[in-house]
């Protein structure tokens, strides 16, 4: 077996509806997924929050997937296309931008009981310019000395490759939207984050591949990664990753997974507690 190396795998937009919320707690109790990103503006926020709470007092990363895009609180929907187009040209609305924010934070907070462990971007709009600025302001405001971690999207070439030349493609462009000044603004504060992101690729190929690109992605990730993944239950109306959903839920849940990450020495962990280890 390889040498064992710790990574979390966080399961993305828990709340957006009950087959995701399902989808994620079964990965949790089977000790598959560590970590979770909650929309708190989607339609099955309210009706998953008792379970948020239950899972994080077992020790569960549980985190704001801020939302710009989808299913904000105070401001109307963007398209991310006209959204990063207006943070690049200092367009956007800071007090706009400050007060949504302050809202989807409080309503975490109201809901779940307690700060967030960890905050990120649907769509990764968290390290946009003006946007990661007035987030990472108001996560030094609230938390202080208590920072949850915010995740860094800079991706791992090796690990971004299993993906084909689309996958890397894909990822390296997430990566140069902000990764470097996230990184930079973050360090300056003291709020902690993840070494790299793996998980980027093209929602296609059901499970069998999804299986290939685990592979790929944990045979290149090292100690602190971060591996995202968005799974689902059933098929959602008007949710078009549900497909993909269902095949990432299908093979992370899989005894294939499982012997995966013991052929490779994989240890699925909180990306807290790995954090707070290497400190």
């Amino acid at each position: 077996m390889a040498h064992s190396v710790i990574v979390c795998l966080c399961a993305d937009d828990f709340g957006l509806n009950e087959g995701v919320n399902a989808a994620v707690q079964r990965l949790v109790a089977m000790e598959r997924v560590h970590a979770t990103g909650a929309l708190v503006g989607a339609p099955a926020w309210h009706s998953g929050v008792g379970v948020l709470r239950r899972m994080h007092a077992e020790g569960l990363d549980v985190g704001l997937h801020l939302d710009l895009t989808q299913h904000p609180l105070t401001t109307g929907r963007s398209g991310l296309r006209a959204l990063i187009l207006q943070s690049y040209i200092d367009r956007c609305d800071r007090a706009a931008v400050r007060a949504e924010v302050r809202a989807q934070l409080d309503a975490f907070e109201q809901g779940v009981g307690h700060a967030p462990t960890f905050v990120d971007g649907h769509q990764h709009v968290h390290q946009l310019p003006i946007i990661r600025d007035e987030l990472l302001d108001e996560l030094d405001a609230r938390y202080g000395s208590y920072p949850p971690w915010v995740r860094r999207t800079r991706t791992r070439p090796q690990g971004s490759a299993a993906a084909g030349i689309a996958g890397w493609f894909k990822a390296t462009t997430i990566a140069t939207l902000g990764a470097s000044a996230l990184a930079e603004s973050a360090q300056r504060r003291g709020l902690p984050q993840n070494r790299a992101l793996l998980g980027v690729y093209d929602f296609s190929g059901g499970p069998t591949r999804y299986l290939r690109l685990l592979r790929g992605w944990l045979s290149a990730a090292r100690e602190g990664d971060l591996l995202m993944c968005h799974p689902g239950r059933a098929i959602a109306q008007g949710d078009g990753l549900a497909a993909a959903r269902e095949a990432e839920y299908q093979a992370l849940a899989s005894r294939h997974f499982g012997q995966l990450i013991r052929e490779l020495g994989v240890v699925l962990w909180p990306m807290s507690h790995i954090l707070a280890d290497a400190d």
